[in-house]
């Protein structure tokens, strides 16, 4: 079982920056790809950012410039820098994390997980 938790959602004013952060902890082997998504009232989940182990990011066009991903492997960790927030972008914001995950009776499996969610609201 691997479980992510996530920190750092709160309300903020517009131009305004949050740091949201997500740990992965459980049975592990390896994270290949973490990264946000967001899903608006009404609306579907959406990409907001993804970063692989490596440090290659991949950015939704709409936080492009102000939005920064960044993760530390050795703990797990990813983070989200939201610089200059616009009401729109007030969603709950989910973790995700892609990998293998250790199985004490077949060695590996497949590590497909998403955390609670932490809401992030933007006034006007």
């Amino acid at each position: 079982q691997v479980q992510l938790v996530e920190s750092g959602g709160g309300l903020v004013q517009a131009g305004g920056s949050l740091r949201l952060s997500c740990a992965a902890s459980g049975s592990i082997f390896s994270i290949n790809i973490m990264g946000w998504y967001r899903q608006a009232p009404g609306k579907q989940r959406d990409l907001v950012a993804t970063i692989t182990s490596g440090g290659i990011t991949n950015y939704a066009d709409s936080v492009k410039g102000r939005f920064t991903i960044s993760r530390d492997n050795a703990k797990n960790t990813v983070y989200l820098q939201m610089n200059s927030l616009k009401p729109e972008d007030t969603a709950v914001y989910y973790c995700h994390a892609e990998g293998y995950g250790i199985d004490s009776v077949t060695g590996y499996n497949v590590l497909d997980a998403w955390g609670q969610g932490t809401l992030v609201t933007v006034s006007s």
